[in-house]
C-alpha cells in the first residue's frame, strides 16, 4: 500500500509510502489517501492529522507520466487535476493537519506541505518549487497557498529564480514553524498535533474554519463580530477536553 496509516491516541499518522517513486503523486497514492481522509474526518475519536513520507523524501511532485501524456496531448488538464487531488484533499480537511517535512517537498509535494496547516521540517528537508525549471508554469494554486504562508518575495525567490529552501532557512521565513533534527521530526510533530487532539474536536474544527475564513474579511470591527458568535457558542457549549480513545 502507498499510504501507511498509525495512531496516536488521537492522532493519526499518514505516511506517503512508495520511497522507489520518492513518493510522488502517483494515482494509485493519491487514490489511498483521498480513502484514509475521507476515514479520518469521519472518525470523531480523531482529532489532529500529521502527513510525512517514507524516506528521504517526503514528496517527489506529481507523477512524471502523467505531466508527459499532457505535454503530449494524450491526456487533459483535468487528469493533471486527478493527481492534484490528493493534497486538495488534505487542504479540504476541517482537522488540524501538520506536515512533518522530513526529506525534499517538489511541485506538487511542495503543495502538499502547504496544504497542512503548520509544517515542522526536519535538518533535512528540502522546499523547492521548480516548475519553471522543468519547463513547466507552477500549478495546483502553489502561487496562492505559497504567497499566503509566505508572501510575494519569497514566493517570487522560489518560483521565478528558483530558490531552495533548506530546513533552517524555511523556519526563518515562516514557510515552517521549526526545524529540528531529522530523529525528533516525528516525535516532535505527534507532540504538537496531540495538543490539538486534545481539544473538543467540534471546537478545534470550528477555529480552523475561523482562521480560513477571517482573512476574507475587510474590516476589525466585522472579524470581532464573526468571532464572537462562535465564541459565545463555545461558552454555551460548555466543551471539555476530548476524550482520549479505548
Amino acid at each position: 500500500m502507498p499510504v501507511h496509516l498509525e495512531r496516536h491516541d488521537r492522532v493519526a499518522v499518514i505516511t506517503l509510502d512508495d520511497p522507489e517513486r520518492r513518493n510522488a503523486m502517483t494515482a494509485p497514492l493519491v487514490a489511498e489517501i483521498l480513502t484514509t481522509m475521507d476515514a479520518l474526518d469521519a472518525d470523531p475519536e480523531v482529532g489532529a492529522v500529521v502527513v510525512t513520507g517514507a524516506g528521504p523524501a517526503f514528496c517527489s511532485g506529481a507523477d512524471v507520466n502523467a505531466l508527459k501524456a499532457m505535454a503530449d496531448g494524450t491526456e487533459e488538464p483535468a487528469d493533471v487535476r486527478d493527481i492534484y487531488a490528493g493534497f486538495l484533499r488534505i487542504l479540504d480537511s476541517p482537522l488540524p493537519t501538520i506536515a512533518a517535512v522530513n526529506g525534499p517537498a517538489v511541485g506538487a509535494g511542495l503543495n502538499l506541505a502547504l496544504a497542512c496547516d503548520v509544517r515542522i521540517a526536519s535538518t533535512s528537508a528540502i522546499f523547492d518549487a521548480r516548475f519553471l525549471r522543468i519547463g513547466i508554469h507552477p500549478g495546483g494554486g502553489n502561487t496562492w497557498l505559497l504567497d499566503r504562508a509566505v508572501g510575494p518575495q519569497t514566493t517570487a525567490a522560489m518560483n521565478l529564480f528558483g530558490a531552495r529552501i533548506d530546513g533552517r532557512r524555511a523556519a526563518e521565513v515562516g514557510l515552517a514553524w521549526e526545524c529540528v533534527a531529522d530523529d525528533a521530526l516525528l516525535p516532535r510533530s505527534i507532540e504538537m498535533a496531540t495538543r490539538a487532539g486534545e481539544v473538543a474536536r467540534e471546537l478545534s474544527v470550528r477555529t480552523k474554519a475561523t482562521l480560513r475564513h477571517t482573512p476574507t474579511i475587510a474590516e476589525h470591527d466585522t472579524a470581532m463580530r464573526f468571532e464572537l458568535e462562535h465564541q459565545v457558542w463555545s461558552l454555551r457549549s460548555r466543551f471539555a477536553p476530548a476524550p482520549k480513545p479505548r
